[in-house]
């Protein structure tokens, strides 16, 4: 009997759908992408995209099960089945957008509802853990294909901060022999790449927030989940001495590697924007400059030398008093988004995770210790099979 794994080894390009929800807790993302060869040899062509926001229902029990506070095991529980089944719908939508039936492999990042990089004490143990719900056995189950999934935990038990995950596909999509560039991802969290000319990704690191403070104000300031565009923000001004504070948090002057998420730039976080008062217009001004100037103080800080241009993707790009405010920062190095060079800027996380499943198929190893501070490179990700 031939074990049903060795299908997924067979040399020839692959058709594989990537899945991704980021820290903005605002929906799933699905890339279909044929992907032949490997690493700098590496060719992607898309093949379709779809993104569908969450309802309500669904956004606030994700919202409650991300903050200690209001989570707990059984909502942990339900949501991992739950959103494996919406996980598998939308790339189901994916595939068929794309005239596909179905796909060689599935490479699904989940939703991560904690992210804790820094030993921590559990039950008398300092403890480092990571965890990404959206069961990949619903997927497979309901796609028929197998998939790889838990793409953090390989890199974290080897020491590393299991973030970014980006610069694998930052090097192999985005390289330049002629020149330095910053690969710049504005999801919930800022996180960016350093390609040196002509070389591998030297470095990688989250910044601090990008859309989760905003996303987060937006909601508790009018009760829309998103200040659209950042016309709100757009009509205010920068709360200058709140800011200073805000940009005294450690987090960002600490050296690379390093990552974050909700477990700084939460509820908590909000919550002293908030207390501080202000007119809903200046605290969103607040908060995109928040990120702006995160972004650009960590690109003159950690960047040697200079890069000749940024080059972003994420759902921040949509938001242009945020692009405004990051040019402005970062001038004169110049600004610019995938599309470009080639890729849209919402797919590029999804296509991430077709990425990385594509290379599992291929025995390589994805982690980038010098990224992330592993000991060694991880081979990231563990199969389900239908």
């Amino acid at each position: 009997m031939t074990h049903p794994a060795l299908a997924l080894f067979r040399p020839g390009p692959r058709v594989v759908v990537g899945l991704m929800s980021g820290t903005s807790l605002d929906g799933v993302d699905a890339a279909v992408v044929r992907l032949d060869g490997s690493g700098a040899a590496l060719s992607a062509e898309p093949l379709g995209f779809v993104s569908e926001p969450y309802d309500d229902a669904l956004r606030a029990a994700l919202a409650a099960c991300v903050e200690t506070e209001t989570s707990d095991v059984r909502l942990v529980s339900q949501l991992h089945t739950r959103l494996g089944e919406r996980f598998a719908a939308v790339a189901r939508r994916a595939l068929d957008a794309a005239g596909v039936d179905a796909p060689d492999l599935v490479g699904s990042h989940g939703q991560t509802v904690q992210h804790v990089p820094e030993p921590e004490d559990c039950a008398g143990v300092p403890t480092r853990s990571t965890l990404q719900i959206g069961s990949p056995a619903v997927i497979a189950a309901r796609l028929g294909a197998p998939v790889v999934a838990d793409f953090r935990a390989g890199d974290l038990t080897l020491g590393g901060q299991a973030a970014p995950l980006a610069p694998y596909l930052d090097g192999a999509l985005f390289g330049s022999a002629a020149e330095t560039r910053v690969l710049l991802n504005l999801g919930g969290i800022a996180n960016l790449t350093v390609l040196p000319a002509g070389g591998r990704p030297s470095a990688a690191f989250d910044t601090g927030p990008a859309n989760m403070v905003l996303d987060a104000l937006a909601l508790r300031l009018t009760g829309r989940p998103v200040d659209e565009g950042g016309a709100l923000a757009a009509q205010g001004a920068p709360d200058e001495a709140l800011l200073a504070d805000l940009l005294a948090h450690p987090f960002f002057a600490a050296p690379p590697p390093k990552s974050t998420g909700r477990e700084d730039f939460g509820a908590a976080f909000v919550e002293r924007l908030v207390g501080r008062g202000g007119a809903p217009a200046d605290l969103l001004a607040t908060a995109t400059a928040l990120s702006a100037r995160s972004v650009a103080a960590a690109v003159r800080r950690f960047v040697r030398p200079a890069p000749a241009r940024v080059i972003a993707s994420g759902g921040g790009v949509h938001n242009a008093a945020l692009v405004a405010a990051l040019a402005a920062a970062l001038a004169p190095i110049p600004l610019e988004t995938t599309a470009a060079h080639g890729l849209d800027p919402d797919a590029k996380e999804a296509v991430l995770f077709a990425v990385l499943a594509h290379e599992w198929a291929e025995g390589v190893r994805t982690g980038l210790p010098a990224v992330t501070g592993a000991s060694r490179a991880a081979f990231q990700g563990s199969l389900t099979l239908p």
